[in-house]
């Protein structure tokens, strides 16, 4: 057992996970989907939220009861979400800037590395929070500044490696592309393979450093861009990943109630064990991931970085397929784009 989700509360711990699940695919959509929708969610939304925190942690500086006692201060004050929230926030705001070409950025080659650059970023904020809970407390246990009692120790340092790993797992840097009406931003080369590795990493982190929250954040929210990106949606995983992570840290900094302290929080087990078996497996996954992908850069004789190394595999093509420039294919052989709405959504 992973988690705690069991007695009178299962149900509604049940039913927050599909809320969010559901909620997160849906969102996102929209998002993708519209011009307007997009920048809503990653320009408006983002402005109006800063203005909110800044206004919180002024009114605490000055000891204003209705800050020292809001929820965002007191529940979620660490160094940690607010750079992800905003870390996740710009890669959205990056990633818009390629599919639509705004201005010279936009439409430049030396920026369509911007996406490697700015998930290694994330990831590399994960992994220093893993490292800092090992150094903190290596073979016992800390309080973080939220309140959470964390385990520190071969744990956090199995999932960092598997992290730095990760990011070495980045392929193809500059083969990003735009899809027809130019809804994703592709990355053709972020196959099965390197997806799978991440979720496994990123969940593991959740499950180390965040325990009252990797219900949500490293189950739903993995699962959301993943899904997408499998059944309806090829080649944009990394664009379904930020904003769902954006959207998901924009929800959980201002209604922190929701998982920490309400019928829908639900706790891990909080077990050193379970997280060091959950932390092996993720950084044999990641290991498994660069060999493999070292095969067939040597088989193909290319720099993985500089170029693309998944070319010919199933998941390359359809993505490729899905690209504005792509030639048209017969009816019956035509790859469902994601310009169409899935079902169900």
């Amino acid at each position: 057992m992973l988690f705690q989700v069991y007695g009178e509360n299962a149900l509604y711990q049940w039913l927050g996970w599909a809320m969010v699940f559901i909620g997160l695919i849906l969102i996102n959509e929209v998002a993708r989907r519209s011009k307007i929708g997009g920048t809503i969610c990653f320009i408006g939304v983002p402005i109006a939220l800063t203005a909110y925190f800044v206004a919180i942690y002024a009114g605490a500086a000055a000891g204003a009861d209705w800050a020292l006692n809001n929820p965002t201060y007191v529940h979620m004050n660490s160094w940690f979400h607010y750079a992800k929230l905003y870390a996740a926030t710009i890669g959205c705001i990056g990633f818009m800037a390629l599919k639509y070409r705004w201005g010279k950025i936009g439409k430049s080659h030396w920026f369509k590395c911007f996406p490697f650059v700015i998930v290694a970023i994330n990831i590399l904020i994960a992994v220093v929070s893993d490292f800092e809970s090992a150094l903190r407390a290596f073979g016992t246990t800390w309080v973080s500044s939220e309140g959470v009692t964390l385990y520190g120790g071969w744990h956090n340092v199995f999932n960092g490696v598997a992290g730095l790993i990760n990011i070495a797992c980045m392929t193809g840097w500059f083969g990003i592309y735009v899809s027809k009406k130019k809804q994703d931003m592709l990355w053709p080369d972020m196959t099965w393979v390197f997806i799978i590795a991440y979720d496994l990493w990123n969940f593991c982190y959740t499950y180390n450093c965040l325990p009252t929250h990797s219900f949500y954040c490293g189950l739903a929210l993995l699962l959301a861009p993943t899904v997408a990106a499998m059944l309806w949606n090829k080649g944009g995983w990394i664009q379904n990943r930020a904003f769902t992570l954006a959207i998901w840290c924009m929800f959980a900094q201002v209604v922190p109630a929701f998982q920490d302290y309400s019928v829908f929080s639900v706790q891990s087990v909080n077990n050193p064990n379970v997280n060091l078996v959950v932390s092996v497996i993720a950084l044999l996954a990641n290991v498994a991931a660069f060999a493999y992908i070292m095969y067939r850069a040597r088989k193909l004789k290319v720099n993985p970085y500089m170029n693309e190394v998944f070319v010919g595999t199933r998941d390359y093509d359809q993505a490729m397929a899905r690209r504005e420039d792509a030639p048209a294919l017969p009816q019956d052989s035509k790859p469902q784009t994601g310009d169409e709405a899935p079902q169900g959504a």
